[in-house]
């Protein structure tokens, strides 16, 4: 088996994915560095930016890690992959760790990938009230002295 045939059955095997990106734009020229920055990649086939989400989108043959690790090395900005769900996903979406207030409308942060917060946003509402009844942003929460 030689080199042309591992070539071939890795080509094979590859999937066309969409990596969605969370990258800060504050101006046109970053929105510019940050598309030019993946556009020459091997194998990106599409390349959408989305500076009022601060949302980059790359489609094609590639693995999600190398892209965000190419726009961080390309660009010198902070990215990571993107971490907000539509509100409707999530069965607890106010729980600690899911809200987020940076979040696009309509999207709440991705609670249940995180192991810590993961058991607060799959909390039943019965177990909400009780874990909420002594809790100092409950206003009608219960203290004692």
């Amino acid at each position: 088996m030689g080199f042309v045939d591992l070539c071939y059955r890795e080509r094979r095997h590859r999937k066309l994915k969409q990596v969605e990106i969370k990258v800060k734009m504050d101006c046109e020229g970053c929105e510019r560095r940050v598309r030019k920055s993946v556009q020459g990649m091997k194998g990106v086939t599409k390349v959408t930016v989305d500076p009022k989400q601060s949302k980059l989108t790359v489609e094609g043959f590639v693995q999600p890690n190398k892209v965000v690790r190419r726009v961080m090395h390309r660009t010198g900005k902070k990215a990571e992959l993107w971490p907000y769900v539509p509100y409707e996903v999530v069965p607890h979406p106010y729980a600690p760790g899911a809200y987020d207030k940076k979040a696009p409308p309509g999207y709440v942060r991705n609670a249940l990938a995180d192991p810590l917060v993961a058991p607060l946003a799959r909390a039943s509402s019965f177990e909400v009230k009780y874990t909420s009844a002594f809790s100092d942003d409950n206003p009608n929460a219960c203290t004692i002295m």
